[in-house]
């Protein structure tokens, strides 16, 4: 029985995808190669160095450990830019109904994402309220596929993995929830989705009540 669900961030409740690729595509332009949104979806799911070494290696440039994370740290500081320009209406359809129809059920909601800046995000989109608790990047050492993120939401909703269903839109997302042993669902297309439980478009007209029968 489902008794807790776990929502990845980025191009689940939000699409911030956009704003990550704007600011890597500056720091690319600046080291002089080409940065596409077909690339961007490679860091999808994926910690800030991990996405900056996939990021160099697109552009064939190697650099040292300080230098590096002065990149990234640059990086971070043009996505906040964005960030906190963010309003509610950037929020993806269905996902307030949605979120709302689990706390009317009494279900547990958690978030579970890799990004740091994940409590900002739902502070300018005024979501904060709908979750009971948030585990985001400054909280974990593993990044997906490793399951550490949805487990540590389990645990903080007092819950058991078999009990939780997470909500992802990332192949890695995807993985580590099965590798937690939690059913999931996939947001967006089966190609690089298709282990979850069940795949969807998105939360617009959908119940929770629907999507507990499809996968059981």
């Amino acid at each position: 029985m489902i008794k807790g669900c776990i929502f990845d961030l980025d191009g689940v409740i939000v699409d911030t995808a956009k704003y990550h690729y704007l600011a890597w595509k500056k720091l690319a332009d600046e080291l002089g190669f080409e940065f596409t949104k077909s690339d961007n979806e490679r860091l999808k799911g994926v910690s800030r160095m991990r996405s900056l070494d996939i990021l160099l290696k697109i552009g064939n440039k190697q650099f040292d450990k300080e230098t590096k994370l002065k990149f990234a740290e640059n990086k971070n500081k043009e996505y906040l830019n964005y960030i906190m320009k963010m309003t509610p209406d950037e929020i993806l359809p269905g996902v307030i109904e949605f979120l709302e129809e689990l706390q009317n059920k009494k279900i547990k909601i958690a978030l579970g994402s890799a990004s740091k800046n994940a409590m900002t995000i739902l502070t300018q989109l005024k979501l904060t309220k709908y979750f009971d608790t948030v585990i985001d990047g400054t909280q974990v050492s593993k990044t997906k596929p490793n399951p550490e993120v949805f487990i540590k939401g389990a645990q903080s909703l007092n819950l058991k993995p078999e009990e939780c269903l997470v909500f992802e839109d990332a192949e890695a997302g995807i993985e580590a929830a099965i590798s937690g042993n939690f059913k999931s669902v996939g947001i967006g297309s089966i190609d690089n989705l298709g282990k979850a439980n069940y795949i969807m478009q998105g939360f617009d007209g959908i119940t929770f009540e629907k999507i507990v029968k499809l996968i059981n």
